[in-house]
């Protein structure tokens, strides 16, 4: 399992890396051709790279593909499960298994549809004419425009993506029955950097005076409490009881 889980990592990372590479160099590229630089210029014209924005294109929806998968096994996707929250705790865990199976579901009806819409679109004349059987009346199925690619390979990324990211569903609602929790994303953690450990008896949400930030009348209190050096629990219970402070 963890071998899936890097070889998904490690596709997302190279097509979101690659994709931005081949998008600077195309840009850079169309700049640099309209500088009248003797010889340059010449290269640069001849060199064809018209397949960039296709390619990238590709590219991008293989990574939305299997990264909604990412997304499902570490929790990224956004959910509205306020009034889910405020069910009791089997009532809850019932409706999140059902959401979980119906993901499921959904996911395993699109990935089937798109294998059968990928098979009939050339996939099936791609395979048997690799493995040099007879193709005869198999439908070779269209190219991509610039890349000349079969496009069935490119609609690989539906019934692939789409199947993995029904297996992470399965896998999020077998562990949710095993051990009751959901996977969570903390947005605001950053990898590689560790959050600092602070002592156990430290309250990092507490001030100096253990006021309030913005409780301006207490704030007074304890200011008056600082000139006076008296203890500032004596003039909150006189503020409390309506009095002022001396």
């Amino acid at each position: 399992m963890k071998v899936l889980d890097h070889l998904e990592e490690w596709l997302v990372t190279f097509l979101m890396g690659a994709a931005t590479l081949i998008i600077f160099i195309s840009v850079m590229h169309r700049y640099a051709a309209g500088f009248s630089i003797p010889g340059v210029q010449d290269w640069l014209i001849g060199l064809n790279i018209s397949w960039a924005q296709e390619l990238c294109i590709i590219m991008f929806v293989w990574m939305a593909k299997f990264g909604a998968a990412y997304g499902v096994r570490t929790g990224i996707h956004v959910g509205v499960d306020v009034l889910i929250n405020r069910l009791s705790g089997p009532v809850r865990a019932k409706f999140i298994v059902f959401g979980l199976l119906a993901g499921a579901f959904f996911t395993a009806v699109i990935a089937v549809l798109g294998a059968h819409f990928v098979w009939e679109n050339g996939a099936h004349y791609g395979i048997t004419n690799a493995l040099g059987i007879k193709v005869e009346g198999l439908y070779e199925g269209p190219t991509t425009p610039d890349l000349e690619w079969p496009t069935w390979i490119v609609y690989s990324a539906i019934p692939l993506g789409t199947a993995l990211m029904c297996f992470r569903f399965l896998q999020v609602t077998v562990s949710f029955i095993r051990t009751g929790e959901l996977p969570h994303h903390d947005h605001g953690h950053v990898e590689g950097i560790e959050d600092e450990k602070l002592p156990a008896d430290v309250n990092p949400y507490s001030m100096d005076d253990d006021l309030h930030p913005l409780d301006l009348a207490h704030t007074r209190i304890g200011e008056n409490r600082r000139k006076e050096n008296r203890p500032v629990d004596v003039d909150r219970r006189r503020h409390d009881r309506g009095g002022k402070p001396e």
